[in-house]
């Protein structure tokens, strides 16, 4: 996420905008927002993990990361599924993503 927050004036730039969910208790997942400058849900449960695909981890019951990049139209159209703290996409990757997405459309 800390990459996330270090990309937020390209990623500002370019009109995205950065969420992330966690199991933290609000006192952490506020600690880290403000770390990171973009809002942190708190108390991802097990349910939600299961409801968008996400792999739960028994053994220490949290949500390995999930990502979703989300068109203006409300589609997602990237996303990564990692069960362990590697895979996870890269914030600079993203904003190329986005741009390249971006000066596609103004072609049509």
């Amino acid at each position: 996420m800390a990459g996330f927050g270090r990309e937020r004036n390209a990623l500002e730039a370019i009109g995205a905008k950065v969420v992330a969910a966690s199991v933290d208790p609000l006192d952490k997942a506020k600690e880290v927002a403000a770390e990171v400058g973009f809002p942190i849900a708190y108390g991802a449960t097990r349910e939600q993990a299961d409801a968008i695909g996400a792999w739960w981890e028994e053994r220490r019951g949290i949500v390995q990361p999930a990502e979703f990049i989300i068109g203006r139209d409300g589609k997602v159209v990237a996303s990564t599924y990692s069960s362990g703290p590697i895979g996870r996409i890269d914030a600079a990757d993203v904003v190329k993503l986005i741009s390249f997405y971006e000066a596609q459309a103004q072609k049509k």
